[in-house]
């Protein structure tokens, strides 16, 4: 089992920028592909940033690409999302999500989820 704690959701002005966190625990971190999801009012759950073992690569959304950014610290069990330039149509529950892979679909754990608002 994975458990995951996102922190860093809020209120925010258009244009503003939040920085989103996630800390896992109970399975070995480097193992894990870790995502980011995000649901906005309405609409279905979807991927928006995920991030490999070894932070190789990575995946962005075209809805968030040069926007945000997605990184993790394995020594401290902790991806991050570096969210800038946000829209009122980033609003939304971010829910950080870990697996064994692949990048865009091997999810197998997820957090609560934190609110991100953005106001226009």
């Amino acid at each position: 089992q994975v458990q995951l704690v996102e922190s860093g959701g809020g209120l925010v002005q258009a244009g503003g920028s939040l920085r989103l966190s996630c800390v896992a625990s109970g399975r070995t971190f480097i193992t894990l592909v870790m995502g980011w999801f995000r649901q906005a009012p309405g609409k279905e759950r979807e991927l928006i940033a995920a991030i490999t073992r070894l932070a190789l690569n990575t995946h962005y959304a075209d809805s968030v690409k040069g926007r945000f950014t997605i990184s993790r610290d394995n020594a401290k069990n902790t991806v991050d999302l570096q969210m800038n330039s946000l829209q009122s149509e980033d609003t939304g529950v971010y829910y950080c999500a870990a697996g064994l892979g692949p990048m865009k679909g091997g999810y197998d754990y997820w957090g609560q989820g934190t609110q991100v608002t953005v106001s226009s």
